[in-house]
């Protein structure tokens, strides 16, 4: 689920230049969405959660591709993941 308006726009931005590596990306946060990799990990120090209505959730970054800059942040909610953030390019906060 899209968590925000901004995350909605920026995956069908991604979709429309990497779509083979995004089909991937949906097959992954469908099925092992916390499962750390190389290219899918928890967000560090004040990035690390997200707070929505009276929770705390553990923020995390996907990486559509190894050597491009797209990253898609995400908290998990039971069986749902909430996509938070979809950025095309490497999100000035973690450089």
């Amino acid at each position: 689920r899209f968590a925000t308006v901004g995350a909605q726009k920026g995956w069908r931005d991604l979709v429309a230049t990497v779509r083979n590596p995004m089909a991937d990306t949906w097959d992954f946060l469908t099925t092992t969405p916390q499962v750390r990799t190389s290219t899918n990990y928890p967000l560090r120090d004040e990035l690390s959660t997200i707070r929505r209505g009276d929770k705390t959730y553990e923020r995390w970054q996907h990486k559509p591709t190894l050597k491009g800059t797209a990253r898609i942040w995400f908290y998990v909610d039971g069986q749902t993941v909430y996509l938070e953030q979809v950025h095309t390019s490497h999100p000035n906060e973690t450089k």
